[in-house]
């Protein structure tokens, strides 16, 4: 099913819609600040086994992200924050960047990398953040399977090539074809693991 939502004012009653989706286990198509993402609720194991086999990955290899509301929804799924990385987190949240972070209980077990660690986003979406508000925990942040192509920017083409594998598409308009950066902040010295759409400066 593809859904078309305002992408500066999503409809309240589209969001709630998509929100009762992501509960009952189902699996979204939807828009953040880059490319478009797979995403699922995060405490739905079977959900996150789905997408694990559209991925053609092993969830305790895969490495999956997930986005948060704001950076105190983000705390809660990482260990404790000292103040220099607060800070940093603080002056490029919402943004284009994962940042890889040591997990919190709280990170369901499936989801827990071998190093434990877990990659969190903050999206700079309207839409994104409006469903996280809406469910009150983060969504699963994963890539269409296959290679990036232009394709994957346009709502209407993802759902011909994908909606038989998700329940919702969400049309929130034409999407990036760039991922977002990725940041280890599990060292010393923070490390960009990929370069994407944001900037990030590493300190001298």
């Amino acid at each position: 099913m593809l859904l078309h939502l305002h992408p500066e004012n999503p409809q309240p009653r589209l969001v709630k819609a998509i929100a009762e989706c992501l509960m009952d286990g189902g699996l979204i198509i939807y828009p953040t600040d880059t490319i478009y993402g797979l995403g699922c609720d995060i405490f739905q194991h079977k959900a996150i086994e789905k997408v694990c086999r559209i991925k053609h990955v092993d969830p305790a290899k895969a490495n999956l992200s997930f986005i948060c509301y704001d950076l105190s929804d983000l705390s809660k799924y990482t260990k404790s924050i000292s103040t220099p990385l607060y800070r940093m987190l603080k002056s490029y949240l919402p943004g284009p960047y994962t940042f890889i972070l040591p997990a919190s209980k709280e990170v369901p077990k499936i989801l827990q990398s071998k190093k434990n660690t877990i990659g969190l986003r903050v999206p700079d979406n309207n839409i994104a953040r409006d469903i996280l508000q809406e469910l009150r925990h983060p969504i699963l942040s994963a890539s269409l399977p296959g290679e990036m192509v232009e394709e994957y920017t346009d709502p209407e083409i993802m759902h011909e090539n994908f909606g038989h594998l998700v329940d919702l598409v969400i049309d929130g308009g034409i999407g990036g074809m760039v991922p977002s950066t990725v940041v280890d902040c599990t060292k010393d010295e923070y490390e960009i693991i990929r370069q994407g759409a944001g900037v990030f400066e590493m300190e001298e």
